[in-house]
């Protein structure tokens, strides 16, 4: 790590001090009921509570105040599903810097608010494309068409530079971490807070997390460069990149002990959790280093374990689809297409006699109905325990209920469901 330290010349103290009077110095929180559940002291850096609800502010502030002035007034440009968004725009408000936000046409309503309330009269948002990538060219171009300075969201030392602060803030409060466990999406953030801590504490293990559905730091080591993914799931939002940077990248194969990929559902299900137990409000990207924890139970048991929880912008309109992830993940929520015998009271039949005790239909529809019979129908089923799924299809088979389980067909859920 050496080379490159010296390459970019990061200065992590440096760059704390520089943002002290804007940032949160937020706090590295003792959870007792995951260090139960562990068997192991587990902290939460609470990043959900910066300032704009994410720790993006660090890094855009710290690039953004090292501007010259005749760059400064040329003003700022920024890519950003929402967080480095929100970043940038606080910046510029608290700089009187002139910015253009370009964010993905998909991004939640409640983060382009939230961007134009930090930023204010400061900024202009465009919304453009369907993913980060995406608007990513079109706000390069717009950048060199008007001649400004472009604020990347992680491809950058001053970026990783700021992000690291957080590694900076944990070392102080906590030098006996063991483990540190750090969401990516385009690397920045595990490639500031890994380079700092193997510069303090070289026995440190550093771990980053990626969702299942966007592995593009995951598929970069093992191709042992960056590539450029052709689709991800958008769903966790904050880390859904279809390529990591160059630099990050070239961080991250050097410092990284161990990359995991977390599945949509598993998130969904921490999410949930987070709020339920802790009553912390955390989006899907702040929800990815818990999340990691039961994959990492078997080695990180009696240690000292950091987990980032990188954001709380989660917009409440989302908790639907959040609780419906997580109950297909658990094994809890079922979709069948039903196509019930011709004879009287087989509806009845199938509600008295298939379901269980504890069963609860959440969705019903036919999805062909004519004048001489009712069609298949979609059925959807929630579970009280996911140990119930056996004995719910074997009652269908036993009183004749042919069906197709629509969670094994992933082509037909989408379609149908």
């Amino acid at each position: 790590m050496a080379n490159l330290e010296k390459e970019v010349e990061l200065d992590f103290n440096a760059a704390a001090a520089r943002i002290a009077d804007t940032v949160k110095r937020t706090q590295l929180e003792y959870n007792e009921g995951l260090s139960l559940k562990y068997d192991a002291k587990i902290y939460l850096k609470r990043e959900d509570l910066q300032v704009v609800r994410s720790y993006k502010l660090r890094g855009a502030y710290n690039m953004i105040s090292t501007l010259d002035p005749e760059q400064r007034q040329q003003g700022v440009v920024c890519a950003s599903a929402g967080n480095h968004a929100q970043g940038v725009a606080y910046s510029c408000k608290k700089l009187n810097i002139r910015g253009v936000i370009f964010m993905p046409e998909i991004t939640p309503r409640q983060k382009i608010k939230q961007t134009e309330m930090f930023g204010g009269d400061n900024i202009k948002i465009v919304l453009v494309g369907d993913t980060f990538d995406d608007c990513m060219k079109e706000a390069l171009i717009y950048t060199t068409t008007h001649q400004m300075v472009f604020i990347p969201p992680f491809d950058n030392a001053k970026i990783i530079e700021g992000q690291g602060t957080v590694g900076v803030e944990i070392f102080e409060d906590l030098p006996s971490t063991d483990v540190v466990i750090m969401p990516i999406g385009g690397g920045g953030l595990a490639s500031g807070v890994g380079s700092y801590f193997k510069h303090v504490n070289p026995a440190i293990s550093l771990i980053g997390v990626e969702p299942e559905g966007a592995p593009s730091m995951n598929q970069a080591l093992k191709n042992g460069s960056p590539v450029t993914l052709e689709y991800i799931d958008r769903f966790v939002d904050g880390a859904a990149v279809k390529r990591v940077g160059n630099l990050t990248f070239e961080y991250c194969s050097e410092l990284l002990d161990q990359m995991l990929l977390i599945p949509e559902g598993k998130i969904c299900t921490t999410i949930l959790k987070l709020y339920n137990e802790d009553a912390i409000v955390v989006e899907p990207a702040g929800a990815l280093a818990v999340a990691a924890l039961d994959q990492l139970k078997d080695t990180i048991k009696g240690k000292t374990v950091v987990c980032i929880v990188s954001g709380g912008n989660n917009d409440i309109e989302r908790m639907q689809e959040i609780k419906e992830k997580s109950l297909l993940f658990e094994g809890l929520k079922h979709y069948f297409i039903v196509r019930f015998p011709q004879r009287p009271g087989a509806l009845k039949a199938f509600v008295n006699n298939v379901l269980g005790p504890n069963d609860d239909i959440t969705r019903f529809e036919f999805i062909k109905k004519t004048n001489r019979e009712n069609g298949p129908a979609l059925v959807g089923i929630e579970l009280q325990e996911a140990s119930d799924y056996a004995s719910l299809k074997q009652r269908m088979s036993d009183f004749k209920f042919d069906m197709i389980e629509l969670n094994n067909d992933q082509t037909l859920f989408e379609y149908l469901v």
